[in-house]
């Protein structure tokens, strides 16, 4: 799944492209990556994905 990052348009944009997103479709493979090491590392003990999911967010936005 990929993640888009809106920017502000430009006003007076000559092209007919499209410069109001950019898409990131790394982002959420790399953090599912994370919070699976945080879940090996647990012993995958079930009930904890949301927590490994938003652990991994926060240190992959830092």
């Amino acid at each position: 799944m990929a993640v888009t990052v809106r920017k502000p348009r430009e006003k007076n944009s000559t092209t007919d492209e499209d410069c109001s997103t950019i898409c990131l479709p790394g982002h959420d493979a790399k953090i599912a990556k994370l919070a699976y090491y945080k879940a090996e590392n647990r012993g995958f003990t079930p009930g904890y994905e949301l927590e490994d999911w938003l652990e991994a967010e926060q240190e992959f936005l830092l």
